[in-house]
């Protein structure tokens, strides 16, 4: 098994590496250290088992953990949370309102996911286990969570990448907790020294307006903070979130223009690529960079959203 110590962001929040994909930095789980341990985030269920292993590192049994929030119910950041809870005694799951029934009975969901990954389904995702509906906590628009006397997390409904996705704001930090609402950051090009962050549009909820919303709202909160789904917490938030509303715009432009031509996701999928290899050629990052395996994975994902998208919209 792959062995890495957990992050420390700070005195109280932590990042364990979930090697999604069995890649580095792809996925990770926060550990926010208050009275009522809570993580954000599982990833899918072989992650769990750096979940295990890095809260051990940070001196914690799994009986210890309260709470386990997911942003969104997408497999590679809620898949293990059923096989995470069978082993948290005292935990609940807390989830949108939308994806809750989808934790209870997560068939519909592997059934899609399935449908994008094909045969590698099984080795990205299983075991997929269902949460008993007696141990969900259901939070949506304007709810609250008291983990201590000091902080209260409160969650904001965030459309855009999924209907069923709320962000968690930590008053302590003055950050937020966003999942895929706000893009993806790319910790491989960070530690060169480029800040880069994409939109993540995967299907079958994208939608461009109600992420652009989700986008305004954060800026107009003045953030200090943003801990991403994928991959890490950044500072530069007003940075962040300006350039992953730029790339949107050129996401939706590019997949319009596709659809007219009669071409499907593939060819978006590669016009989006060269996109972001022009940019990043201009900020001396190499086209056989490390980083590219992930973001072509990102680019095919993203280009079935839109395509989805504009599909829906022409009916």
């Amino acid at each position: 098994m792959l062995d890495k110590d957990p992050i420390q962001l700070d005195k109280r929040i932590y990042l364990i590496d979930g090697f999604d994909l069995t890649v580095p930095e792809r996925t990770g789980t926060y550990v926010i250290k208050e009275d009522a341990l809570t993580i954000v985030e599982t990833g899918p269920s072989p992650s769990v088992k750096y979940i295990k292993q890095g809260l051990e590192k940070l001196g914690y049994t799994l009986d210890q953990v309260k709470y386990i929030i997911v942003t969104h119910i997408h497999l590679d950041h809620a898949g293990g949370a059923g096989l995470l809870l069978k082993e948290c005694p005292n935990a609940s799951v807390v989830v949108h309102p939308k994806g809750a029934r989808h934790l209870v009975d997560p068939t519909k969901l592997a059934r899609g996911a399935r449908a994008i990954y094909g045969d590698s389904f099984s080795e990205l995702f299983d075991p997929i286990v269902p949460v008993p509906e007696d141990r969900l906590l259901i939070k949506g628009e304007g709810n609250t969570l008291a983990i201590s006397d000091t902080c209260t997390l409160k969650f904001l409904d965030t459309p855009g990448h999924a209907k069923h996705h709320f962000s968690i704001y930590d008053p302590v930090s003055h950050g937020m907790f966003t999942g895929d609402t706000v893009g993806v950051r790319y910790e491989q090009l960070v530690r060169d020294g480029v800040d880069f962050f994409l939109p993540s549009t995967s299907p079958n909820h994208f939608d461009p307006e109600a992420m652009q919303e989700s986008i305004d709202r954060m800026l107009d909160m003045n953030l200090d903070r943003i801990y991403y789904g994928h991959f890490g917490m950044t500072e530069k938030v007003e940075l962040a979130l300006h350039k992953v509303s730029e790339w949107l715009d050129i996401f939706v432009e590019e997949g319009e223009q596709v659809v007219a031509e009669g071409k499907g996701y593939d060819e978006l999928a590669q016009r989006l690529l060269e996109h972001v290899k022009e940019h990043l050629r201009t900020l001396y990052v190499d086209d056989d960079h490390d980083v590219y395996i992930l973001i072509n994975l990102d680019m095919q994902v993203s280009a079935l959203g839109i395509i989805d998208y504009f599909k829906k919209l022409k009916h």
